[in-house]
């Protein structure tokens, strides 16, 4: 079992050390501190700040909260342990680089969910790498995974659908293509466009050689082969990509060296499990489930937009590209990024079928970057879920993964846990 320190600060009222700690001894006898797991002192401001290692998220914020009867601020131990699979020369499904990626906080999210949620089916209706569902299915017997963009739709198609695949014949290509020497190969639509700016030239030829080669023989695939190779080609890109980690731009350099091997994805099947694309909204019209869980984008940057190189290689239909980072026209634009975010989250939650409803959440509304700042603030989601039943908020102290200038002062990651009440689950 896991305890972190999380300190509070009284601001700037010079309020006595022990008048502080009268008011604050409801809260402790409420969450069963005891008072040897407090520390006071005054910071160099002449602030009151206090230490505990036992409960998530500031005592500040309990004390400031705790005549808020439409919402409880729980504490929570992290005692669920999170154990990522691993295997010698495969790629796993959180081995790539993806913005707002749950994987270092899966065990914070997991030792909440399972304490408060119960049931057999789980949705992830906006799952991005897909590590969430993956880790739900360990619990839950019927998984739900559903993402807009066509990378994310196939690596789950690759990784989680249980159906039949050779895997003789899957390390036979795979090896068959390490094998070709890339500097024999012509230039193509891949390396045309993004060689010697995203990849190498030679690495750009041969991942567009491979991607034609496939489609190609696609009718000699299963559909589980087909998505395994084009997963791994995903992946394998990913990691060696001339970027910061996403392909809003690539970095400029004199030259980039060649560094491409394709390596296999490592898929585990899943009983029990539906895939979809579609937009969330919609899909909330036609499915249920015990547990719905809910990780949108909140601010401006479309990710249809940042992972278009790997839109581009799994649609497969070459379009034309524009601008310097070489993007085709858009499309999959999300309303989550737009003016209009909190009325379809508002929308979202309204129509979802659920007994219970987690939603993910980080303060980067707070961000100096404009494209970095979330469209719906912490009090919309509160006020919105609190409509749909008796809701929990949890919080942890979190380094944001950002890929510009932008410095997330004192971030947070934030969890609601709403249960629905009867009469709201649709």
């Amino acid at each position: 079992m896991s305890f972190k320190k999380h300190s509070s600060i009284l601001n700037k009222n010079k309020t006595s050390l022990l008048q502080f700690q009268e008011e604050l001894s409801s809260i402790l006898q409420k969450y069963k501190i005891t008072n040897k797991n407090i520390k006071y002192s005054h910071n160099s401001n002449g602030d009151i700040q206090c230490f505990c290692c036992e409960i998530q998220g500031t005592l500040f914020d309990l004390y400031s909260q705790k005549h808020n009867s439409d919402l409880s601020y729980e504490k929570i131990y992290e005692d669920y342990k999170y154990s990522p699979r691993t295997r010698e020369n495969y790629f796993q499904i959180y081995s790539r680089r993806y913005i707002g990626s749950k994987h270092k906080l899966l065990s914070w999210i997991f030792s909440i969910i399972t304490k408060e949620c119960s049931g057999n089916s789980f949705a992830d209706i906006f799952a991005g790498t897909g590590i969430v569902a993956a880790e739900a299915s360990k619990t839950y017997k019927k998984i739900i995974a559903n993402d807009f963009l066509y990378s994310n739709y196939a690596i789950y198609k690759a990784f989680f659908e249980n159906t039949e695949y050779n895997y003789v014949k899957i390390k036979s290509i795979i090896d068959s293509y390490n094998s070709i020497n890339s500097q024999y190969l012509a230039d193509n639509y891949f390396s045309h466009n993004f060689g010697n700016k995203f990849f190498s030239n030679n690495d750009a030829k041969k991942i567009g050689f491979i991607r034609d080669n496939i489609e190609t023989n696609k009718l000699n695939l299963t559909d589980k082969e087909y998505h395994i190779l084009v997963g791994s080609l995903i992946y394998s890109i990913d990691k060696i990509a001339n970027t910061v980690g996403h392909f809003d731009a690539y970095i400029k350099k004199a030259s980039i060296k060649d560094s491409f091997l394709l390596k296999q994805i490592d898929p585990f099947p899943i009983d029990d499990i539906s895939i979809y694309r579609q937009d969330a909204n919609l899909l909330a019209r036609s499915i249920s489930a015990d547990v719905v869980y809910i990780d949108p984008p909140y601010n401006s940057r479309q990710y249809s937009r940042f992972y278009h190189i790997l839109e581009n290689l799994t649609k497969w239909d070459k379009p034309k590209l524009y601008g310097v980072a070489l993007k085709p026209e858009s499309e999959n634009m999300s309303d989550y990024c737009r003016t209009n975010a909190k009325s379809k989250f508002a929308e979202l939650i309204r129509d979802l079928q659920a007994k219970y409803i987690v939603v993910s959440y980080n303060n980067t509304y707070k961000s100096k970057s404009n494209s970095s700042k979330n469209k719906i603030s912490l009090d919309d989601i509160k006020n919105i879920l609190k409509n749909k039943g008796s809701t929990k908020i949890f919080e942890k102290g979190y380094r944001y993964f950002t890929t510009g200038n932008t410095d997330f002062q004192n971030h947070k990651e934030y969890l609601f846990v709403t249960k629905v009440q009867n009469d709201k689950r649709s």
